[in-house]
């Protein structure tokens, strides 16, 4: 991609590297030798690293009882039609009054509106079961305490939801369908444009600083709810599951900690159906999954704009490990609702766009950094190392400071320390899309022990400082 002329002068002007930088004008030894990258220093790769033993032996999944509490017995049909709301809450309630255990969803297609989850519950759905959602709006009211797109307020309950619970966990080999085509979540975002008055509406009240007790929609308002939310949890895991079809984003742990999600698929179809969002949350990991989203797979996100600052709680210690990544947006993404910053978020063995798992869209970008001055606050500790991929869409790293052009604000936004290392990727228009700010510049982006090939274009830079490159080829020739 070629900078606009008034862009290439910025560059120069700010002592970054001009754009195409990467795009080597004589062919040197290659970096990688045949039989693998070498192991580069703590410093090549980011000294970061070094706290990741450290922040994985405090994340362990809650240990459950050994009781099970078989929905059928309270009342369930998995007969695809009968609506088994009630019975699945008696379910729930009992097992969490006996001290906890495990809420079993059997073989059967069992129709459901919102799942309440309380301490020491397991939702466990066996293979052959099926949790097929309710595409009725009514079934998700009363309205809870949760986070929409980062701004606090009552709204439509997600459709599994826990507030202020410890130990709890959706598990099993079965499936959680959204069914949200069938519902009108989509016609709220497209077709009617419904969804644009009340965003607008709550962006507004968030940044007044309106009390959260009167930001309330649900009936008669249209903020489509989240498939999967714990809210103010601790020690929380979801396991094994395929889940199809959400109407917003998919697994939204927001304000919670000790959280691990592993082994799980998500198919979604929707506009802004990220795969996972951790917001505002810290000690998670997100282990051995597959997104085939429509929007970001993994998104770390800590609140938006001026109620993002007034909650106040950064994500940190994220860790996101042996996924593989077909989504229509970013494969591991910071941002945008980061206003409570992000520190040390860690991705490794990523698979982009693997032959074996076909997505709706290529990746765009496998790494994605959003902020911007309307969002505010820092991003500190991106790494990022053996990723390999394909067909990248766009850029292989996109850190973008000046994200849907700032919006008119004028909080100070900070990026710095995203590292990349022992990485292949074959087929992207450029490797690096760095977008500083001339007063709030990008600082500290390290490439080490990289290869990419099939690379169509050069580059773009502004306003970046402390980049760096070791052993770094693209099409074969190492950057100088």
């Amino acid at each position: 991609m070629q900078p606009h002329p008034s862009r290439r002068t910025a560059l120069w002007a700010s002592g970054a590297l001009a754009a195409g930088s990467l795009l080597p004008a004589a062919p040197t030894a290659a970096a990688l030798p045949a039989d693998g990258p070498a192991a580069p220093s703590a410093a090549g790769e980011g000294s970061g690293w070094g706290q990741l033993p450290r922040i994985l032996a405090r994340i362990r999944p809650p240990a459950f009882r050994r009781r099970t509490f078989d929905i059928t017995r309270y009342g369930a049909v998995g007969d695809g039609t009968t609506k088994n709301t009630a019975a699945i809450r008696a379910a729930v309630d009992a097992c969490h009054r006996s001290g906890g255990g495990h809420v079993v969803v059997p073989a059967g297609r069992f129709v459901t509106g919102a799942i309440h989850l309380r301490s020491g519950v397991d939702l466990h759905v066996s293979e052959g079961g099926i949790l097929a959602f309710s595409p009725d709006p009514a079934d998700y009211l009363p309205v809870v305490s949760t986070r929409w797109e980062g701004t606090e307020c009552f709204n439509y309950s997600p459709f599994v939801y826990a507030h202020g619970q410890r130990g709890v966990g959706v598990t099993g080999r079965g499936i959680l369908d959204g069914q949200a085509r069938l519902g009108p979540w989509e016609s709220w975002y497209r077709t009617s444009g419904l969804q644009g008055p009340d965003q607008r509406l709550l962006r507004s009240m968030g940044s007044q600083g309106v009390p959260v007790a009167e930001r309330v929609f649900g009936a008669g308002h249209h903020l489509r709810p989240a498939m999967v939310q714990f809210n103010r949890c601790r020690d929380v895991v979801v396991s094994g599951l395929t889940v199809v079809d959400p109407p917003m984003w998919t697994i939204h742990p927001v304000l919670s900690s000790n959280v691990t999600i592993r082994d799980v698929t998500v198919e979604s179809i929707l506009y802004n159906t990220d795969g996972c969002d951790p917001e505002a949350c810290r000690d998670v990991l997100v282990k051995d999954c597959r997104f085939n989203t429509n929007d970001d797979c993994v998104a770390v996100k800590s609140g938006r704009d001026e109620d993002g600052h007034r909650v106040g709680v950064p994500s940190e210690n994220v860790v996101v490990q042996d996924c593989d990544f077909s989504g229509r947006w970013g494969g591991i993404t910071v941002g945008s609702e980061m206003s409570g910053g992000v520190r040390n978020v860690f991705a490794e063995r990523c698979r982009i766009n693997p032959l074996d798992f076909p997505g709706h869209y290529p990746v765009k970008y496998p790494v994605y950094v959003k902020a911007s001055k309307k969002r505010g606050s820092s991003i500190d500790g991106v790494y990022v190392r053996e990723f390999t991929g394909r067909a990248v869409e766009r850029d292989v790293v996109f850190v973008n400071m000046n994200y849907n052009g700032g919006e008119g604000g004028a909080h100070p936004v900070s990026v710095r320390n995203v590292h990349l290392s022992r990485t292949r990727i074959d087929g992207a228009r450029a490797v690096l899309n760095l977008v500083g700010l001339e007063g709030d510049r990008l600082r500290g982006v390290h490439l080490s022990h990289c290869d990419f090939t099939g690379v169509r274009g050069p580059d773009s830079i502004a306003f970046t400082d402390d980049l760096t490159f070791h052993r770094v080829t693209v099409n074969g020739v190492e950057v100088a």
